[in-house]
């Protein structure tokens, strides 16, 4: 379901897009260092989103180093990473891992069962030392599941479960900035539900698969009326994060983070065609 979570790079100064890409590899840096080859295959751009804000908010130091890898064996590229790239892997893995046992709690998925094993050890301490988040997640797959199972035709409810998980992530302590972090964290994570509700809306449809925007074709909305709706709920929860973010005090890496909130979050939407009609979607800062 992840994924949304990434820069405009057309809209990005060469300068910024490098910084970004040294984070994303900072934080597959800290994934290798602490769950090895496994723990680097579930890298996403959301956690990468999550290791910048918190670098930026705090205005942490950050390594830099040049470094080869799988990916780029012949050239080295550019590492950044900090205790916030650990704490950005923490999250990635516990996402992993509990997906992986509610996988072989379902579906008696043994590949499932066999990767979370190989995990455990490790995500073990990641729970010990983030307990508040780990719970978070844990409710957010038993709440998340529970309203797909019912067939909630309550978007606020279903979506409501991954707001509320990301604001415990995004919320990396309990400070003066908890509730602007939450507050973004909380849209955010309703904006990455409905836009994947929105990407798999016609698969789903095919495939007789949970998707709360179908019941909206049920109550006899036409198509067009659907699409109108989805772009009126994902700009409401759009203009949540973006209010929450703009009140941080954070004053290094912002073309960065406005181009992901304001610009980046719209790229799967923007590239989805939409019955021959140009529609691009975009905030102003």
């Amino acid at each position: 379901m992840f994924g949304y979570v990434t820069i405009n790079k057309a809209e990005l100064k060469v300068k910024d897009y490098e910084k970004y890409q040294g984070f994303y590899c900072g934080l597959c840096h800290a994934l290798r260092e602490k769950y090895g080859l496994l723990g680097q295959m579930t890298l996403t751009y959301d956690m990468t989103f999550v290791t910048l804000l918190l670098t930026s908010l705090y205005e942490e130091k950050s390594i830099y180093e040049k470094e080869h890898c799988m990916v780029h064996p012949t050239k080295r590229h550019m590492v950044i990473y900090n205790r916030f790239s650990e704490y950005g892997a923490d999250m990635n893995m516990l996402l992993t891992y509990y997906k992986l046992l509610d996988d072989w709690k379902d579906d008696r998925d043994f590949k499932a069962l066999i990767m979370a094993g190989l995990l455990k050890k490790k995500c073990r301490k990641a729970v010990a030392a983030n307990p508040r988040q780990a719970k978070a997640i844990k409710e957010y797959i038993v709440q998340n599941k529970a309203c797909e199972d019912a067939g909630e035709h309550d978007f606020d409810k279903v979506a409501g479960c991954t707001g509320r998980m990301m604001a415990e992530l995004l919320c990396f302590r309990e400070d003066e900035w908890s509730a602007y972090l939450r507050q973004l964290g909380f849209y955010l994570g309703k904006f990455i539900y409905l836009m994947d509700a929105y990407d798999d809306l016609e698969k789903d449809k095919k495939h007789g698969n949970y998707n709360p925007l179908i019941y909206l074709a049920e109550e006899g909305m036409k198509p067009e009326q659907v699409e109108a709706k989805a772009l009126d709920m994902l700009t409401m929860m759009a203009t949540g994060a973006a209010a929450g973010f703009e009140k941080l005090p954070i004053i290094v890496n912002t073309d960065i983070l406005r181009n992901i909130l304001y610009s980046g979050i719209w790229g799967q939407y923007n590239r989805k065609p939409k019955d021959g009609k140009e529609i691009h979607c975009e905030r102003s800062i």
